[in-house]
């Protein structure tokens, strides 16, 4: 499984997280960073998975070469599923902190139990226009106000797993990528390219 995958993000948290993840395959990884810069595409799809594989065909046919693309929100229930695809870009300013005011702000006066919500994950791997692989991943839990802890990005201070009793951003990285949409849906394909390139 000697092959070069670039992975289309400049999101310096989901590099962390992937490297974590599939650092142990023969594989030589390179990211956005590592390549000349170009415009980054539309990302005007209404599914996780389409927009996943939009940005994969895009930056194929870039560089070509093999790339693996991720797209990945937060789906909140009593907001209708919003910020959902759009969870990047779900303020104005499209920041993180930005995003977390608003999110907290739409849920002023919903009961703790009402805040339920998930992570999605879709990872798409292209190589020229044709889609190799996808995969899914998502975990479950609550919003809450307050945000609590330090490890990872964008909505995880508000994101409470019950189960684990703390918010993804108090979880260490390695509890995280066990647990997480992101870490569920590179475990997922990193299977998948084991059997594709297992010949």
């Amino acid at each position: 499984m000697n092959r070069e995958i670039l992975v289309a993000t400049t999101n310096e948290g989901k590099v962390r997280e992937i490297r974590a993840v599939m650092c142990d395959l023969p594989i030589k990884w390179s990211f956005l960073a590592d390549h000349p810069p170009v415009a980054a595409p539309v990302e005007d799809a209404d599914t996780f998975e389409a927009n996943a594989i939009l940005k994969a065909r895009y930056y194929a046919k870039k560089f070509d070469t093999l790339v693996l693309a991720d797209d990945s929100g937060l789906e909140v229930d009593v907001l209708d599923g919003a910020p959902g695809v759009h969870s990047a870009r779900y303020s104005d300013e499209g920041t993180d902190a930005a995003n977390n005011l608003k999110l907290i702000a739409a849920l002023h006066g919903i009961s703790q139990a009402s805040r339920t919500a998930r992570f999605v994950c879709c990872l798409a791997l292209v190589q020229n226009d044709d889609v190799l692989l996808t995969s899914m991943g998502t975990i479950e839990g609550q919003i809450v106000d307050d945000a609590r802890g330090t490890n990872g990005f964008g909505y995880d201070p508000h994101f409470f797993v019950p189960d684990e009793g703390m918010t993804t951003a108090e979880m260490p990285p390695e509890q995280k990528n066990k647990l997480s949409h992101r870490g569920k849906a590179l475990a997922s394909i990193k299977n998948g390219m084991a059997i594709l390139w297992s010949a």
